[in-house]
């Protein structure tokens, strides 16, 4: 409808690239349309959420690095010029995304206030054009945890691990022989990542629970019996609601399938955060802390 070329990147990732080619006016069209689908989204969400306000339709552009001066301008007076002009937020990204010279330029705002931001980027992009060659940005796909049980590698997969390629149980009997326990930051997910490229092969698929009952050390390198110890979360008050569960389900299922003690702080008064602490061996907290991050 739009007579706008349009490109969708393939990939299982978290988030995907939309290329637009064509015309000015083409594109404008394209972006209309992508724009005012958002807000529908949006809406429908609505209908089943107590929420009150109606959050702003959000775009994220990825425009080369070279070409972001020009869009900020001298002391910020172009990028503060769009605001005014169409009312929409337009933030640009300090650094460049990961392996790429582009860097990502968010806008939020009414369907029509977003039209009309990205009218305006398309001017200042076609007045200044790419300095140098452009690295594009390209979206990893999301990796996936692994758990190693009784010498077989598992992946994840919402409540089941399946069984991994034969590479990936080699990989980690090599890892036992060699690689010593570090203790993982908060950031760091739980477990060896390993992504491997081609189709996986399963055999069978066991509940979760069963391959961690199978397999209580599950982190390479670790003793038999290493040394408990403490570690401690902060979760905003909001989010604590979804750790815990209904009458504590989802807490105690982490601390079942963990095997690690979990302690939940009670809410202080004028504090919009709680405090968990976790006590356990390393590989216990490890896992304990993964169920949290991902609940």
């Amino acid at each position: 409808q739009s007579g706008a070329r349009i490109n969708i990147s393939e990939g299982n990732c978290p988030e995907r690239i939309v290329t637009i080619t064509g015309p000015t006016d083409a594109i404008f069209k394209a972006f209309a349309m992508i724009a005012y689908k958002f807000e529908e989204d949006i809406t429908n969400s609505m209908s089943n959420s107590t929420a009150t306000s109606k959050p702003p339709v959000t775009l994220r552009l990825v425009v080369p690095a070279s070409q972001c001066g020009s869009l900020i301008g001298k002391g910020g007076s172009k990028i503060k010029e769009i605001r005014e002009s169409t009312g929409a937020q337009v933030q640009v990204a300090g650094d460049m995304l990961p392996n790429s010279t582009e860097r990502a330029v968010t806008i939020s705002g009414t369907p029509d206030a977003i039209i009309q931001c990205v009218k305006q980027i398309c001017v200042v992009m076609l007045e200044s054009p790419p300095k140098g060659a452009t690295i594009p940005y390209r979206p990893k796909p999301a990796s996936t945890p692994v758990i190693f049980a009784g010498g077989q590698a598992y992946t994840i997969q919402g409540q089941y691990a399946i069984p991994h390629p034969d590479q990936l149980t080699k990989l980690h009997q090599l890892a036992m022989q060699q690689t010593p326990f570090t203790p993982l930051g908060q950031t760091t997910p739980a477990f060896p990542v390993l992504t491997v490229a081609g189709k996986q092969r399963s055999s069978i698929v066991l509940p979760l629970q069963a391959v961690i009952t199978m397999s209580p050390c599950i982190c390479p390198g670790l003793d038999a019996s290493p040394p408990a110890s403490t570690h401690e979360l902060t979760i905003p008050n909001d989010l604590i609601g979804c750790i815990i569960g209904r009458q504590g389900t989802k807490i105690n299922e982490i601390r079942q399938m963990s095997g690690a003690q979990i302690k939940i702080a009670n809410a202080t008064e004028g504090s919009s955060e709680r405090q968990i602490t976790i006590t356990g061996t390393p590989a216990n907290i490890s896992l304990a802390q993964y169920l949290i991050n991902a609940r």
